[in-house]
């Protein structure tokens, strides 16, 4: 005998809950490659034999937040921006890592796909959150960690 869902949609999170799982799956992956809830204040290099310094600054510490900002140490030729870019923030006792601003380069967008237009604000933060778990995946799999940080 089997069984008959009459709301299979009922199965499937909504598309905050999908977001506040993105947002969760990016904590992690920011903790587990950088360990920032650790590092003072301050600015943070990573290099490898690679060419593409990452720059990681703590910006600000509260008691339950922490602001970061994470980017390569290039500078965009159209913009003069340093690119990509991404400005964190990181809620402790949530445990979740909510990208605020996010900057994509031609390079980048090589490398994990576009940062695509967005026609509303949810769909912005599900773009540029979804950006952001591409780029720390492949930051781990180029080797960056906690381990290549060094300050300044």
């Amino acid at each position: 005998m089997s069984a008959v869902l009459e709301r299979p949609s009922s199965l499937l999170p909504s598309r905050f809950s999908w977001l506040m799982g993105l947002y969760a799956e990016n904590y992690h992956r920011l903790a587990r490659l950088f360990a920032p809830q650790a590092l003072a204040l301050g600015r943070y290099r990573s290099s490898l034999d690679d060419g593409l310094d990452l720059r990681l600054d703590v910006l600000e510490r509260h008691r339950y937040t922490l602001d970061l900002r994470l980017t390569y140490e290039f500078v965009d030729s159209q913009t003069g921006e340093s690119a990509p870019s991404a400005q964190l923030r990181m809620y402790h006792d949530a445990h979740m890592a909510e990208v605020l601003d996010c900057r994509a380069d031609r390079r980048l967008v090589h490398a994990i796909g576009p940062l695509l237009p967005a026609r509303d604000v949810f769909q912005q933060r599900v773009r540029m959150s979804s950006f952001l778990n591409r780029w720390l995946e492949y930051l781990a799999e180029q080797g960056h960690s906690i381990g290549t940080l060094e300050r300044g």
